[in-house]
Formats: C-alpha cells, structure tokens, sequence
C-alpha cells in the first residue's frame, strides 16, 4: 500500500539536491552576485530576467510574477506533479532509496502524468528495438540514404514502426498499460473496430522535453501505400503540445548555454537537426510539424538567455515558402536583445541534403553565410516592388520602414536607415523620417490596445475587496535601506555570523513595519539549523511573504561571500548601535524631568553609563 514519505528522507533529498541543476534544465542562469543566479522567469512572459535562484539556500523568487519556493515547489509547478511525485523523481535522479511510514510503499503509477510519461518512454525504448529487426529493412535503408548509421540513429533515439495494427499496442499492453492509458498518451487511436496503432511502418523519432522525457513523436511514412501524411506527430496531449516542445532541445541545450557566442540553430526537420548536430552544430533544434512561433521563442530564451551578446540564427528554404516562414519567425524575434540571423544554403539545400553532397564541413560554413534577420527581412520587403519608378521606391520605403522601426538598438537602427538609403536610392534624411513615423504609429498602435467601455457599478457595497497589495523591495523607502539590507544579510548569511550577534540584531524592533514583520520570524529561528531561512520566508504572514523571498534572493551588495558575511556582521552591530543611541536619547530626556537625588533618577544615570559601555563595546570589536 502506498504510504507517505517520511520526513527525514525528503529533507535529505532536498539537501542533496542542487536547485540550480534542476532548474537550469529549464532557465539559462548567470551568476548575480554572491551566491546568486538570475535567468528568465518560466512561469510567466518577461524581457528582461527577474527569476533569482540561491543555490546554497535551495530557494527560487521571480521579482517580476512573485513565485517562489524551493525545489519541490519548482517541480511540481514546472511538471505539474504532485509533492511526492517531486521527491521520488529527485531521489530516483540521485539514486537515493526513499522509506515510508507505516510500513507503505511508493504509489502504484496507476494514473496521471508519471503513468503518461512512463507509457512514452516504453514505447520509445520498442521502437527503437524494432529498427534492428529484419522487417525494419526500408527504415534502415532510409537513414543510410540520408548519412545516417547505427550510432547516429542510437544517438537520437531513431526507431521503427512496424506494418501491421497492433504491435506495438500489444507489447505495451503486456507491459501493464492500458487502452485508456495508450489513448491519453496519444500512442493508439480509436477506430469503429476498436483502438489501433497510432504509428505503422514508419520512422519514429522521439520528442523530448527539455528535461529528456520523452512527450511525444514524429514519424515519417516509408512505404507507398501508406496513404497517411508525410509525417505524422503524437496528437495534442497532456504532454505534447507542438508550441511548447522543440525537437533536439535536450541534447542541444547543453550546449547553447555554454557556448560562445550562445547560439540556437533553428532547422524545419528532424533529419536537419541530425546532420547539424553530426557535423558539430550542436546547438540545432526544430519545431514539431508547426511554424515557429512566441511560445517556441519564450523557450529559446530561457535556455539561451535574452542578451545582445547571443544569436538565434534560421535555416530556410529561398522558394517563397521559406520566405513566408522567415518573416513570421521575424516577427517573433523583434523583441529579442539576442541577435537573429537567416542562413540560406547554397542551391537551396536543408542542412540533411548539404551534408549528403558537400559534407560536414559545408554545415558548419553556414553559420558564416548567416545575414542579419532584419536585412534578409528588408530584402524580402524590397524585392516586391519595382524601385526604378517613384511610385515603387516610395512603397519600398513605407514598407521597410515598418521593419527598420522594429530594430531597438538605435546605433544599429541607424546603420540600417543608411543601408535602406543607399537600397531604395533615397536620401537618408528621407529615410530617417519615414523610420520615425513607422515608429510613432506601432507605439500608438501598442498604446491604443482594446478599448475598454465603462459600466456603472449597481451595488458598490456587493463590488469584492482589491486585493491586498504586494509589498516589494523596489516599494521600500529610502530610509529603509539599513533594514532591508540587514534582512538581507540575516536572511542569506545569518548562518555565518556568531549565534549571539545574530539573535541580538534580529532582536532589535523596525521602524517599517513590512521589514519589521520579517524580522519578527527571523528572530524566532535558529539559523544553525538546516533550512531555516526558507521555512522562515514560508512563515512571514501576507501580504510581506514575497517580499522575504526577494530578501532571500536578492542579489547581496558585496564582492565575494567572505564581504558579504563581513557586511552582514556590520550591519548587524549597527542595528544594536542604533538601538542604543535612540534609547540613550529617551534617557536624556527624562534626566530633564526626573529629580537627579531620585531613585528614578540614579537609575536613569545608570542605565546611561551602561548604554555608553556597551556602546564602546561594539565599536572595539569592529
């Protein structure tokens, strides 16, 4: 029977985790400071990173949406599965051998995404036994045409489908899954006589999330009386969904945000990511039988990062299809800081058939007959119209324009009004001013947004309460610097301070109270214990609970950790010193009102000398 976790398992576990491998399988992370990462947030859309991870923490905020949470949380938000879920995939990821109360055992996978995931996987490692068999002679004999071998074909997982209708239903089935199961994963389809083999004589291909799970597939017919499409993919499923999956991802993302410059290659097939990848451009991945659109550009950036020093470089076709397909993933990349780029092979080629005539070598040189995506854009713009007429130039000109607007670096939009002068034979002072009113018209356009209609409220006592506003570290006063800075500290290093200087600043009242409803919780912690600072951040009450998980990630003003914990120390003793000069204060006020001979007065004195001891005190020890 299935039994819960014990609690000493899932906090080893998460202990032996790092946050930031796991979360890096999604998010490209660069170092923010000390003991700090930042990427691109997954959870919501954003121009610029506003995730922050602390690793040594275990711990995630996203200053721009507010999630946050630890490893766990990550997980089952980012997979969708459950708390126990979470922590069997970890511990199974670090070979760590979970127990369970009451004598229980793991939840038979008897439902849900793990049984989902768990079909796809075997029925990847089936097709994949299958290409070796003797019926798999034409997939074979198609992967060798192509300069594929048995190693290249392992490497990317390639398998067969066998003819027939229900091989690999019947094998699946024998494994424990059901029709049901098989339907949901997409694996099968339901016919009039009852389901069936979804995939039949066909090269499969295994698609993969970013993480390595394999979500669906891509096939591709074989035989000439196989009257299905070209291809064939998994249906929409609870897994697969075509705009958020990019084939070859997994293998390529390794790479893409190590290399230098970081560089995605985007190709339009599965046989193109092979040969770019065989012959070193590692970093090749394709969309799943659909344009390239904003959701597969959300997860370029995230794996890539979003700067001016990255590139995202496209391989089309130069007929008009490639042309249309061109300009809608120009459309997609306007946004971008990264550089986008178009790479046009010579007669026209995809990177599968260049590599079959030229070789490998001839792959790799695409990436140095690249051109930038706003020239390629703007010749296609330029190329409709007939510039040796006034009437053409002008058109080409109001068209282009619309595109050089688009460029947000103002050094390069201003190179490009030159180039599109010197194009469309204009003088650029034309040119510049055709720019700037294209400009003016996509940020009305972009103000403008829906029109909004005003209703009159019948009952403004039945209208709900606004909710309770977040409070943020951007929101906090100056005057509050000080105090955001010591939470901070506490919060990411309180660990490394003596127990005494930590409790006795986190003792000290604040004036705002935000700041001052964290540090209430931080004082009834113990910071030498595993964890605390989370469990902390999870124990502030709203509406300041997001505003202790930026404090915990935020990046600390300091040049290594040994400053940084020096900082802290500091801050810390100036807490306490303030502490006692606006009690000394107090005091100096009543030794104004309370006779000097009196008990009240002898004690004011001395609680004076005390304060300038301990005052003393602290300055000696700094």
């Amino acid at each position: 029977m299935a039994g819960r976790i014990v609690q000493a398992d899932v906090d080893e576990v998460k202990s032996r985790t790092n946050i930031a491998d796991i979360i890096g399988e999604h998010v490209a992370l660069k170092s923010a400071g000390v003991g700090s990462m930042k990427g691109l947030c997954p959870f919501h859309d954003e121009r610029s990173p506003s995730f922050n991870v602390r690793p040594q923490v275990g711990f995630y905020h996203c200053f721009g949406c507010g999630e946050s949470g630890d490893v766990y949380t990550f997980l089952r938000k980012i997979d969708h599965l459950s708390f126990t879920e979470a922590v069997e995939r970890l511990a199974a990821r670090i070979g760590y051998a979970l127990h369970y109360e009451d004598g229980g055992g793991p939840a038979p996978e008897s439902s849900g995404r793990a049984r989902l995931y768990a079909a796809n996987s075997a029925a990847a490692e089936w097709f994949r036994t299958q290409l070796m068999t003797p019926g798999a002679d034409a997939a074979r004999r198609f992967l060798g045409e192509r300069g594929f071998d048995a190693g290249a074909a392992a490497h990317f997982g390639v398998g067969y489908a066998p003819q027939g209708w229900s091989h690999m239903l019947d094998a699946l089935t024998a494994q424990g899954y059901s029709r049901d199961e098989l339907l949901a994963a997409g694996l099968v389809s339901q016919g009039q006589r009852g389901v069936y083999d979804r995939f039949r004589g066909r090269v499969i291909w295994p698609i993969r999330d970013v993480t390595g799970q394999t979500v669906g597939f891509g096939a591709r017919r074989l035989f000439d009386d196989d009257n299905g499409p070209k291809y064939l993919n998994t249906p929409e499923t609870t897994l697969y969904r075509k705009t958020q999956v990019l084939y070859g991802l997994d293998l390529a993302k390794r790479d893409i945000s190590r290399g230098d410059p970081r560089r995605v290659v985007v190709v339009e097939g599965y046989t193109d990511v092979m040969a770019c990848h065989l012959a070193g451009i590692t970093t090749a991945v394709a969309t799943c039988g659909t344009a390239f659109g904003s959701e597969h550009m959300n997860i370029v950036r995230r794996v890539m990062g979003d700067d001016s020093g990255a590139e995202v470089v496209f391989t089309f076709d130069p007929d008009a299809a490639g042309q249309k397909a061109a300009v809608r993933a120009f459309a997609e990349t306007r946004g971008l800081k990264a550089q986008s780029y178009v790479a046009v092979a010579p007669e026209g080629l995809d990177p599968c058939d260049l590599r079959l005539k030229r070789g490998d070598g001839a792959v790799r040189a695409l990436m140095d007959t690249k051109v930038p995506m706003f020239e390629f854009v703007i010749d296609q713009r330029l190329s409709g119209f007939d510039l040796a007429t006034v009437e053409g130039r002008v058109g080409a000109l109001r068209s282009a324009a619309e595109v050089v607007a688009g460029i947000r670096d103002d050094i390069i939009r201003a190179e490009y009004e030159r180039v599109l002068a010197r194009r469309i034979g204009m003088a650029p002072d034309e040119v510049h001013r055709a720019v700037k009113s294209a400009a003016r018209r996509a940020d009305s356009r972009e103000a403008d947004g829906p029109r909004r209609f005003a209703t009159p409220v019948a009952d403004a006592a039945a209208e709900p309460a606004p909710p309770i506003e977040r409070v943020t570290m951007a929101s906090l006063p100056f005057e509050a610097a000080l105090e955001r800075d010591a939470l901070m500290g506490l919060l990411q290093f309180g660990h490394r301070l003596d127990r005494s200087e930590f409790d006795r600043a986190a003792a000290q009242p604040f004036r705002h109270p935000a700041l001052d409803a964290v540090r209430q919780v931080i004082a009834a912690c113990d910071p030498e214990r595993t964890g605390w600072s989370v469990e902390a951040v999870s124990s502030v009450r709203e509406p300041y609970r997001s505003l202790a998980a930026e404090l915990l990630t935020a990046q600390f003003p300091a040049r290594d950790d040994e400053h940084a914990v020096a900082s802290t120390r500091a801050m810390a003793r100036q807490l306490v010193r303030r502490s006692l000069d606006a009690e000394k204060q107090e005091l100096l006020g009543a030794v104004q009102r309370i006779p000097a001979n009196s008990d009240g007065g002898r004690a004011v004195r001395l609680r004076l000398r005390e304060l300038d001891a301990e005052r003393q005190r602290l300055l000696d020890e700094e």
